[in-house]
């Protein structure tokens, strides 16, 4: 089991980094077809009121995400650091603390969230025809919150072992039990959109069987053991230094769209929700496989930094930006070539398709260049750096997206929404650009400084956010 972990940082970077993205990148766009085809059938069979009701619900869903990720980002970080290290004994000790957060979390969420449900949803833009639809979604996906936090938050730990197709079988798992139960459920029982909600339930739980099996079995280098799982204020410390910048980046991100759904509400009505819930759906499918390069990057830029082998580090981050913007380009000049079709997949409804298409056609615009902000920020995450990675994505979300949400469609109307998320995107590329180019500088003199000094540590590890030691 060992020597899995030993091959980060012994095998050529493009053959680790295929190895580890490959899965990860099949089991992402796994996931996310089981959210497009989810609102496909959601949005052709009960109606496009119901796909808007759903696009409602999203805010809440990147809460939750946002907290899954803080632990399960912030656990799969460290334990990869640790690993780096040779310190089994911390590795384990972060795996017990993270789940014990995970547990905490998930109860605490889905109580907080079923009571405040109702003035949640209206304060998200829900009106009298979309709210009924919103709740009956969200409020079965608060009950599954501890599933998803399992599942998901915790599949990082298995890939940071080297077990990358491990990891990726969790996605999968995950959304071909997903798309089964939607067609049963809606199409067999005629349950709607809570037999939408229902399958993804069934399907998280099943998921979070999963990780824990393997997490408890042989084959698993890290053991969950009962006294690893008190909490440990120095460890929770180190997860959250880390999962801050994920958990940051969601958790903005649920404000930011609960005001562009008020802004969609108030210029462009219930149809306007409803097709940014299909063009959210899509984007999601088409920047999935990135997020894929992030989690085969990760470990291995976790792995390599822990010790100390700074050009291997270098490479993958060069090579995983690379990836990301050649696949985005690409995704971009696939769906310029048609927006209406892929509209026209969730709802044949005139007024939501000509929004759509339009709204698209804007909404994208950015897309061949965000594959440098979402991957540089990321890296940030793997080297421990959490409070850049932070900064990058505050400085998107808080101060240039909400501005350009609250100014541009004042002049603009609905075109001033569209408008707001490729501007945000293009200047938060120029500024993470800086910060990464910066960054490699300093990961060359430091490999420059390990060739002549051999024991050179690089500057960043006198920072008090990491390593994690004993």
């Amino acid at each position: 089991m060992e020597r899995n972990t030993q091959r980060l940082g012994e095998e050529p970077i493009l053959k680790l980094l295929v190895g580890f993205s490959a899965p990860a990148i099949v089991g992402t766009i796994v996931t996310s077809m089981y959210s497009v085809i989810d609102r496909i059938f959601v949005g052709l069979v009960v109606g496009p009121l119901a796909i808007a009701g759903m696009g409602l619900t999203f805010p809440i869903s990147l809460v939750l995400m946002a907290f899954g990720m803080l632990i399960g980002t912030g656990t799969a970080a460290r334990v990869s650091i640790s690993l780096g290290q040779k310190d089994l004994a911390s590795a384990e000790r972060i795996l017990g603390n993270g789940i014990s957060l995970v547990l905490i979390a998930s109860l605490s969420l889905t109580v907080s969230g079923l009571i405040f449900l109702d003035p949640i949803l209206s304060l998200f833009g829900g009106s009298p025809a979309t709210l009924p639809y919103a709740r009956q979604f969200i409020g079965i996906i608060l009950l599954g919150a501890v599933f998803q936090f399992l599942g998901f938050g915790l599949n990082g730990v298995i890939s940071a072992q080297g077990h990358p197709r491990i990891a990726m079988m969790t996605m999968i798992l995950n959304a071909a039990l997903n798309i089964v139960l939607l067609i049963l459920f809606i199409y067999g029982f005629g349950w709607g959109v809570r037999g939408s909600a229902l399958a993804t339930l069934i399907a998280q739980a099943t998921s979070a069987a999963w990780v824990m099996g393997f997490l408890r079995s042989r084959r698993s280098m890290l053991r969950i053991r009962l006294r690893n799982m008190r909490l440990d204020r120095r460890i929770v410390l180190a997860i959250a230094s880390v999962g801050m910048a994920p958990f940051a980046m969601q958790f903005t991100g649920s404000f930011v769209n609960a005001i562009l759904n008020r802004g969609l509400k108030e210029h462009g009505g219930d149809m306007a929700v409803g097709a940014m819930s299909a063009i959210f759906s899509l984007a999601i499918l088409l920047v999935m496989p990135v997020i894929g390069i992030n989690h085969g990057m990760q470990p291995i830029v976790g792995y390599n930094f822990g010790a100390q082998k700074y050009d291997r580090v270098k490479k993958t981050l060069t090579l995983a930006i690379a990836g990301a913007t050649i696949h985005l380009s690409a995704m971009f000049a696939l769906v310029q070539i048609g927006p209406e079709f892929f509209i026209r997949l969730f709802s044949d409804d005139p007024g939501l398709v000509s929004i759509g298409t339009h709204g698209m056609g804007i909404f994208l615009l950015a897309m061949p260049l965000v594959g440098v902000q979402i991957v540089g920020a990321h890296f940030f995450l793997a080297i421990g750096k959490a409070a850049k990675s932070v900064l990058l994505n505050m400085l998107r979300q808080i101060f240039i997206l909400i501005p350009a949400l609250i100014i541009l469609p004042r002049f603009f109307g609905l075109n001033g929404v569209w408008m707001s998320i490729p501007i945000a995107d293009a200047i938060a590329v120029c500024i993470t650009g800086a910060f990464v180019l910066y960054e490699i500088r300093h990961l060359q003199r430091a490999h420059d400084a390990s060739l002549t000094a051999g024991k050179e540590h690089y500057e960043g590890l006198s920072e008090p956010e990491y390593p994690l030691q004993g």
